[in-house]
């Protein structure tokens, strides 16, 4: 009755739908849990129930998260929520862009609860079990399957563990789905009518206990991402305006509010130290393995370890924006996307369910009339195959290991933005790496200095401190601090007209003269190079050195050496990357000499120096060309045309760089090589786990056709098999969630 009603309510919201459209024209969104819907069964009765209704926009389905989000012209989400409770889908209203802020506060606060099993569920599964087989030994005993004991404790067995399947059953018959639910109702009726009452009970008992047991499976999928949410803690110790510490809801702490943390507490937002010092457990976040110290002026990021001492920073980010929050938002989003062996396996259920239903009606049917058989063996034949038909172990197999890789490569510090990445990335034959940031440090220091014009060391090295104060170039950096370090008193110059010239350096007027602060490459290209200061550059260049000239626009006045400090993890991350197959070469800015000189230190043969970001773009369409799939490394930033050609972009120490986070396609959370060769070895894994499910899922059903064709498979065999190999699928999946290093 409750669903007759629903169906009214449904068809009046239909018919003034039209008219109300208009009233939000601009459109919205509505986000809405649904606890019931764990498989494609679900998603295909929603799509045929939402299919010709008025106002939907479109779909977007996270069956791993449960979540489904509807783009729509509605004036409410009304007809939405009624549309899937006539389902007997249950939606939780998350978030609806026509409310107002807090309006789905209290609806929403236990959205992220375990699946749970009420104890009511489980002993009426214990009854079904029970009676299920109790039927099974009384017909045995008695030699007949449709005495009035198996009769009724086949009844009860489904009574008690199969009213759920049959009701959905009959709301997949009224919207012509055709589902497991579907399937299995006709297999248990079909049972019956033909007097396999044993059969009945066993199926639909077999049945309900899967689905329970392979709702809890999943649900430990799912948790591997709540507990990326569990990490940030929900209080935090702020400072207020009277100068007295209180614990406030993390989520009310505004932007510059000023944060305490004491020892063994996990920080609850993102922010920069602004005094006391300590060492701090990064890795939930950077997937580092040892602590980093903090001290004034030093990032701290929401879901961090506090170890040692007491600290107080300065809030940078708020809760819905810190690195964690933004880090569970992109892991959420790349779940609902498909990856190439999902949308293989998606396409291959819709022609292959209609198949076996086809060949269960030839067998059921056409065939007894055509052999003049005895309906009733073929016509088991024929339930045993709709049985068989179900693809869920297929289907389920990819989203759920999928998920397990994205989660495991969060847990260790790897943020990848999609399954199509985490799958694909086991074609890699090669990869570009930057140099400045990447293979180094990325914090070079003056080594040489040497006068070649008119004046002393201090005079120039105060112009090129002057125009270098301007640049947050990482030489710039170098150059600055050379020159605090030398103690000299006088102040930097006024700098007026200061312009970056990308690749080569920068510019600036100093007391109405341009003077010039750039690499090698511009001074050929402004035409002062002499043959004495080339072997001079040469020589610096041969040793991994970058050198750098002050000069006006006619003529050199001083050499600044700068080195750079290879990285720790380099050289035994490159070795390890090109010892899984792929090619390794290193794109840089730099000059070819010091390109070559590096290259040298850390095992890369292929080194190229003195290119602009065009120049890196024109590399990676060569080495398209040459490799056929490549990625390529770099900061997010400087690197854009590159990373945005490469078939997969990582970006280096995203943690600390917003943008890279954002736009990277695999974002590496610290500044550690050997990230890369662990997303290789992930990708690769995963790829195995792919390939071993879809083969354990098509191997049973392979098996099973031919066994039920044969006269060999019983249905409550083929339920087993069936739910076994959804199981097996899961908990294969899930191992992913284990390091993979």
């Amino acid at each position: 009755m409750q669903c007759c009603d629903h169906e009214k309510t449904i068809q009046v919201a239909d018919a003034s739908v039209s008219e109300a459209v208009i009233e939000n024209a601009s459109g919205a969104t509505a986000v809405l849990l649904i606890h019931k819907m764990d498989c494609p069964t679900e998603e295909k009765l929603i799509r045929d129930r939402f299919a010709g209704m008025p106002g939907i926009d479109g779909m977007q389905f996270n069956l791993m998260q449960r979540e489904l989000t509807v783009r729509h012209h509605l004036p409410s989400t009304a007809p939405i929520v009624a549309a899937l409770k006539a389902l007997d889908l249950e939606p939780v209203l998350k978030t609806d862009s026509l409310a107002g802020p807090g309006a789905l506060a209290a609806e929403a606060a236990d959205l992220s609860a375990d699946y749970r099993i009420s104890i009511t569920k489980w002993v009426l599964m214990g009854i079904s079990g029970l009676s299920a087989v109790t039927a099974e030994v009384v017909a045995w005993s008695t030699g007949t399957d449709s005495s009035l004991p198996v009769v009724a404790l086949a009844l009860l067995a489904i009574a008690t563990g199969g009213l759920d399947t049959l009701k959905k059953g009959w709301i997949a018959v009224r919207h012509f789905s055709l589902n497991m639910n579907f399937l299995m109702s006709l297999a248990v009726i079909g049972a019956a009518v033909i007097g396999q009452w044993p059969e009945a009970a066993v199926v639909i008992f077999l049945f309900s206990a899967a689905e329970m047991i392979e709702a809890l499976s999943l649900d430990r999928a799912r948790n591997a991402i709540k507990g990326l949410m569990a990490m940030a803690p929900d209080m935090a110790t702020v400072q207020g305006a009277d100068g007295q510490w209180a614990a406030v809801q993390a989520g009310t702490v505004a932007l510059a509010a000023v944060v305490r943390v004491k020892p063994g507490e996990r920080v609850p937002l993102d922010g920069q130290v602004v005094a006391g010092q300590t060492t701090i457990n990064q890795a939930p976040i950077t997937g580092e393995s040892m602590p980093v110290v903090k001290q004034a002026g030093d990032p701290v990021y929401a879901g961090t370890i506090n170890e040692r001492g007491e600290i107080d920073y300065r809030v940078t980010a708020v809760q819905s924006n810190s690195t964690l929050s933004r880090i569970i938002k992109s892991v959420q989003q790349a779940q609902g996307e498909r990856a190439p062996t999902q949308r293989f396996v998606d396409e291959f259920a819709r022609y292959y369910i209609p198949a076996v239903v086809a060949m269960a009606l030839i067998v059921g049917l056409a065939v007894p009339l055509l052999m003049q058989a005895p309906f009733q063996p073929w016509l088991y034949k024929a339930l045993v195959l709709l049985v068989i038909a179900c693809p869920c172990a297929l289907v389920i197999s990819t989203p759920v290991t999928v998920v397990s890789g994205l989660a495991a490569a969060a847990k260790q510090g790897m943020l990848i933005k999609g399954g199509v990445y985490l799958e694909q990335g086991r074609k890699l034959k090669a990869l570009a790496l930057d140099k400045t940031g990447t293979i180094t440090l990325g914090k070079p220091s003056v080594t040489d200095t040497i006068v070649v014009g008119d004046g002393d060391q201090a005079k120039w090295m105060r112009y090129a401190a002057s125009l270098s104060n301007r640049s947050d170039h990482p030489v710039s950096t170098a150059v600055v601090a050379h020159w605090k370090g030398l103690g000299i008193q006088e102040a930097l110059f006024e700098v007026s007209d200061f312009e970056a010239i990308t690749g080569r350096g920068v510019k600036g007027s100093i007391d109405g003269t341009t003077y010039y602060l750039g690499n090698h490459r511009l001074i050929h290209e402004l035409g002062i190079c002499t043959p004495e200061l080339e072997g001079k550059l040469e020589t610096f260049e041969k040793d991994g050195k970058t050198a750098v000239l002050i000069s006006s626009a006619t003529a050199p006045m001083m050499i600044l050496a700068v080195a750079d400090t290879i990285r720790d993890s380099s050289v035994a991350a490159i070795a390890r990357i090109q010892g899984m197959g792929v090619h390794v070469i290193m794109l840089t800015g730099d000059n070819p000499h010091t390109a070559t000189a590096i290259g040298a230190k850390v095992g890369i043969d292929d080194a190229r120096g003195n290119l602009l970001p065009e120049d890196k773009l024109t590399a990676i369409n060569d080495m398209v060309s040459k490799y056929g799939y490549v990625g390529m490394v770099g900061d997010g930033i400087n690197d854009a045309p590159a990373l945005a050609k490469a078939d997969i972009g990582f970006a280096m120490g995203a943690a600390g760089t917003d943008t890279a986070l954002e736009t990277a396609d695999v974002a590496l959370m610290d500044d550690d090589l050997s990230k890369l060769a662990d997303f290789l070895t992930l990708s690769r894994r995963t790829s195995r786990v792919l390939m071993q499910n879809i083969a354990v899922a098509l191997g049973i059903k392979a098996v099973f056709l031919v066994l039920a064709l044969t006269g060999q498979a019983t249905l409550w065999m083929a339920v087993f098999a069936d739910m076994g190999a959804s199981l097996l699928v899961v908990f294969n999946g899930l191992r992913l969630l284990r390091q993979s290093k």
